[in-house]
């Protein structure tokens, strides 16, 4: 539920960062508005080492997030156990995994006809 109408760019631009401040690793961007009958235009997926590294990565998000878009995310899903962790921003959809829960469910197979993008991390 964006205000004063955040493109969806900037908002990716700003969920990336949340990430790479906390070191989530393995980010990807699937585009996918070419795809007939989606729920949204963006997955942004990633993974943390831990169950404290996720909730880090949620939380960082969150917080860039609303202090520079004044934006906040229509749903979270998954604080509970951490593994994977759901943030909804209704056109873009944050998934942040724990690695073997990432590599079960294999989102990046299941929408591989989704434009993908890798994010080269430094550290």
């Amino acid at each position: 539920m964006a205000k004063e109408n955040i493109s969806a760019d900037q908002l990716i631009s700003v969920i990336v960062s949340g990430i790479e401040d906390v070191k989530g690793k393995e980010i990807n961007i699937l585009d996918l508005r070419e795809i007939e009958n989606t729920v949204c235009d963006y997955f942004i997926i990633c993974e943390g080492t831990s169950n404290t590294q996720v909730n880090a990565i949620v939380n960082s998000v969150q917080k860039k997030v609303s202090k520079e878009l004044k934006d906040h995310p229509w749903h979270i899903e998954g604080m509970d156990n951490a593994e994977w962790v759901l943030m909804d921003y209704v056109n873009v959809v944050v998934h942040v995994f724990q690695k073997q829960i990432r590599q079960y469910y294999d989102i990046e197979s299941l929408w591989g006809d989704a434009k993908t993008t890798v994010i080269q991390t430094s550290y």
